[in-house]
């Protein structure tokens, strides 16, 4: 197949330009609506803050599909459809929670409707795991619904310092938009592009110190989106690799939020109560600024976003070689840190 370059490149700056010229208008808006954030106990930050900003990350997303639409190749529309319905009901209860705070079990049913939609609409997950494969395709939509509700929760967990969600989520959108373009799945490309631009755009008001939080509006619609494309696109192109190339994708937040469950667990809480025992926590404590612990999960995040590129590739030797950077790397901020505390 051979790929519209052009039109990714113009999916990509037309949502980063409209997510940066709504941002403002994002922040007007959750000033209005009460969409506040207050400092608090675990939190990052000691003012007030407008957290409805990712409203500036949606219109810039939805927009750009719009003005786009006729340019793209629709392999099913029916699927396309079923995806942007999911999400606006998303977005909807992300808005509503970022004014009123809604309970965990609410937003959690909400999310499984929003997901029912896209399997319906023909968004599954049909991983090939020799000898599992006739079991795990009998429980396809189950497999989907997790993955979808369980990635939609994850971005939204690692939200916790400035710019770390927009940022991380613009990396794995592009890390899923380069797999895509290996499989020659134009769609996805698309949608993976607009997202990464879509969140760029949205990123220097958002990066510390940041003027406005993306708030669940923003961080459960990039999840979303990440978990749906990245079944249009990569769980449908590397059958075998699939599961681990995606997870890979998605590394930082999935990793982050499997180990906080096993925490919570552990401690006898609820899977679901917040906590400062995330990643990003640990490294403020550690003595970390929030520019430096973001850049980096950054870093870790284009890691995993590279392995995945090779894993998919099966490139052994350049595998070899990204393995032994990153134990270099691993060292030198082991190294760096270490000396730094002793000062």
């Amino acid at each position: 197949m051979e790929h519209d370059w052009v039109l990714y490149i113009a999916a990509f700056s037309t949502a980063f330009a409209i997510a940066n010229v709504m941002t403002p208008v994002a922040k007007t808006l959750s000033i209005k609506m009460g969409a506040i954030d207050y400092p608090k106990a675990r939190g990052m930050h000691d003012k007030p803050m407008p957290r409805m900003g990712g409203i500036a990350i949606v219109a810039g997303f939805m927009l750009t599909l719009l003005l786009l639409y006729r340019f793209m190749q629709h392999n099913n529309p029916v699927q396309l459809a079923g995806f942007v319905a999911g999400a606006a009901i998303i977005v909807v209860l992300g808005m509503i929670d970022d004014c009123l705070n809604l309970r965990a079990r609410v937003k959690f049913l909400v999310q499984i409707v929003a997901a029912l939609i896209v399997v319906a609409t023909g968004t599954r997950i049909n991983v090939v795991l020799w000898p599992f494969t006739a079991v795990l395709r009998t429980f396809s939509i189950p497999i989907t619904l997790l993955w979808i509700v369980g990635v939609t929760n994850a971005v939204n967990l690692i939200d916790g310092l400035d710019g770390l969600a927009a940022g991380v989520s613009s990396i794995a959108a592009l890390t899923i938009m380069v797999l895509c373009i290996l499989t020659g799945d134009q769609t996805s490309v698309v949608l993976t592009a607009t997202l990464a631009g879509s969140c760029l755009g949205f990123l220097p008001r958002n990066f510390n110190p940041a003027q406005i939080f993306m708030g669940d509006s923003g961080s459960t619609f990039l999840g979303f989106t990440l978990a749906v494309t990245s079944i249009m696109g990569v769980f449908k192109g590397y059958a075998f690799l699939a599961l681990a190339v995606s997870m890979l994708c998605l590394g930082l937040p999935i990793f982050d939020t499997i180990f906080a469950m096993i925490r919570r667990a552990a401690t006898g809480k609820p899977i679901m109560s917040p906590d400062r025992g995330h990643l990003h926590h640990r490294l403020i404590d550690r003595g970390f600024n929030q520019k430096q612990a973001v850049m980096l999960l950054y870093g870790i995040s284009l890691l995993c976003g590279l392995f995945a590129i090779f894993v998919a590739l099966r490139d052994e030797s350049t595998l070899v070689t990204v393995l032994l950077m990153v134990f270099v790397l691993s060292f030198i901020i082991y190294f760096f840190n270490h000396r730094r505390n002793k000062e």
